[in-house]
This record gives C-alpha cells, structure tokens and sequence, in this order.
C-alpha cells in the first residue's frame, strides 16, 4: 500500500478520498489549515498536521509515494485566493513533489480547464487558474492523473462514470463521493500511463476508466 499526501484533505471531496483511501489500506498525510476539521476520522495510518498552503509545506513530502492536490480556495473567496491556492498553491506542490522524486501525482482540475477562452462564464478566472496548474504538472515530468471532474454534486455516487463532453449541460455533472472514488483508483492503478480525463455521471465503473 503508498503512502499518499492528500492536499486539501479537509475539503469536502479531499476529506471522502482519505476516508476511502483509509479503507483501501493506504497511509493517509494531511497537512490541512484546521485540523479539528478531520478529528471524526480516527485512523492509526493518518497522519493530521497543521498547515497554511500560503506557506512553505515542502517538508511534507518526504518519504511520500503519491501526491493528490485536491485543495481550492472555495466559492466565497476573491481573485486573489483562487490564485495563491487554486495555482500557486498546485505549482509548489508539483515543485515539492518533484524534489521529492514522488512516483505519482493526482490532480483534481475541473471541467473547462482545458480551455478557458471557450468557456463564457464568470467563473474563468478559476478555469485559468487550474489550466495553468494542469499544465505545470504536465510539463514537469512527473507520472500523472488529472480528473476534470463535471458540476459538483452532494448525493450519493453511483461508482459509475462518462467521459465524453454530454452534449446537454445538464448531464455534465458528478457525485464528489465518485471523484473521491476516482481519486483512490487513480493512486492505485497500475499504469504509470499519464492520464488526463473528464468526468461525468454515466454507465462505465470509474475503475473500468481508471484502470
């Protein structure tokens, strides 16, 4: 089992894949901004440490198999946080992961990152933020998983995905419960095949996708 550094573990996707990852046998680091935030998991493979991503969080690294940055400013935040969280934030870890010669890293992107300028929405900013983390880790030469995951939704998952762009945007949504899923099956394939894909509710098992 790896060793895996979730940033962001205390988010509402990040806090579902290390209770998944737990379960999967894996050990679980999370340097997290507020710690009380994971104190119902209680597991002897978690390791909880408080830390501000603002800051240098290099030390965490050491010693990891595999990286997942699932950390975002949130909704109710400014510009400038999507930028010191969403992209800069991202950068440095791919740097810390790569110093570290981490084996895998797991990035949660989301849909429109690919391409900013095509989407018209005010939420651009954010797109761009996360296109220019995608491409940092793409360019850095580290074996990667980027999950551009559709419209976030609280309900059950299903364990079952798409791909493909639906053509209504209405279907292009997702259960965080599945991209947590797809999290932990992302840590344990055994490709080392970079990986860049859409997520969306659908008919295929997201190890099928994964796989």
């Amino acid at each position: 089992m790896a060793t895996v550094l979730v940033i962001g573990a205390s988010g509402q996707i990040g806090k579902q894949a290390t209770g998944k990852l737990l379960e999967a046998g894996h050990r679980v680091i999370a340097p997290v901004r507020s710690p009380d935030k994971l104190s119902d998991i209680q597991s002897d493979s978690l390791t909880v440490v408080e830390q501000d991503l603002e800051k240098d969080f290099s030390a965490h690294f050491e010693g990891v198999d595999v990286v997942v940055f699932t950390a975002g400013s949130g909704g109710n935040t400014g510009a400038d946080k999507t930028l010191m969280i969403d992209l800069w934030a991202a950068r440095n870890a791919v740097n810390y992961a790569k110093a570290a010669n981490v084996s895998k890293f797991v990035m949660v992107s989301s849909i429109g990152a690919g391409d900013p300028d095509a989407v018209d929405s005010a939420i651009k900013p954010y797109l761009v933020a996360k296109h220019m983390a995608d491409e940092h880790l793409i360019n850095s030469g580290l074996s990667h998983v980027i999950l551009r995951p559709g419209t976030l939704l609280n309900e059950p998952g299903t364990h079952l995905v798409r791909t493909d762009m639906p053509t209504n945007k209405s279907e292009a949504v997702i259960a965080r419960e599945d991209v947590a899923t797809a999290i932990v099956e992302s840590v344990s394939r055994a490709s080392n095949e970079n990986l860049i894909t859409h997520l969306f509710k659908g008919d295929t098992p997201i190890a099928q996708v994964l796989e």
